[in-house]
């Protein structure tokens, strides 16, 4: 029979790794088959920003059981590696056993082959832990160096520290971000006495880690005291809005001085 995942077994992990390499080098010391792996593929894991796990499936019958767990590893070019472990008590002795494989399909055959009774599936449906939003994706996302894009972006902008910018804890977020999309919401040039005023509003849109997505709003103008190009970030729109139509008020104020 089937087991919710609050129930079915899960290896016992004291203390609780603290880092990407360090649940790497937990996963491969107890697997028996870690020398199967590839090695371009276990030195892309050694570089990991971030790390993930959940349990995919469970099956409990007779005194035997298997969990098939998905670790995930953000890599540092923004791609991202899963590796899936079979945890199982069918060998001798009854003791858990462990094996690491590259693809879901290699590891349902592995699942196949354990000795479970005939009356029962081999592979029943996943049960996720933690699954990605309902909802699509409102962007469509392009894997990238996302983190690094956000932090630069952060690292230009130049309104003041406030309500509407974004802060530290907005920084931290976006270390988890590995695909990101870039949309021109709004864009114009007009003139203003005898100097060309220009805005321009583009969304950063960040798909997360965990599936959630997150926008920063960019303000780029030149409604500046010389004219030169400015960039602000806010986090909404409505705030970036009200900051372009600030700036367009008191931009020949601001030119007179």
């Amino acid at each position: 029979m089937s087991v919710p995942y609050q129930t079915a077994y899960e290896p016992p992990e004291s203390p609780e790794p603290a880092s990407p390499e360090e649940h790497l080098e937990r996963l491969l010391s107890r697997a028996l088959n870690s020398f199967d792996l590839p090695d371009e593929a276990i030195r892309s894991l050694e570089r990991a920003l971030a790390y993930d796990s959940a349990l995919h499936s469970a099956h409990h019958s007779a005194g035997l059981h298997r969990e098939t767990y998905r670790h995930t590893w953000l890599l540092a070019d923004g791609q991202v590696l899963t590796l899936w472990e079979l945890a199982h008590n069918t060998g001798p002795g009854s003791a858990v056993q462990y094996e690491l494989y590259l693809d879901e399909e290699e590891a349902g055959v592995a699942t196949a082959r354990l000795p479970l009774p005939p009356d029962t599936p081999a592979c029943e449906p996943s049960v996720v832990l933690h699954p990605l939003p309902a909802d699509e994706p409102r962007h469509t996302y392009v894997p990238d160096d996302s983190a690094d894009h956000a932090r630069r972006l952060l690292r230009r902008a130049e309104n003041p520290l406030g309500a509407d910018h974004p802060g530290d804890e907005m920084a931290r977020l976006l270390r988890s971000a590995f695909a990101h999309q870039i949309t021109q919401a709004f864009g114009r040039s007009g003139l203003s006495g005898e100097a060309r005023l220009g805005f321009s509003l583009y969304e950063h849109a960040f798909l997360l880690f965990d599936g959630s997505e997150v926008s920063l709003w960019e303000v780029e103008h030149t409604a500046t005291a010389d004219g030169r190009h400015m960039c602000e970030v806010y986090t909404s729109e409505h705030a970036a809005r009200a900051a372009m139509a600030r700036r367009a008020r008191t931009y020949p104020a601001t030119r007179a001085r």
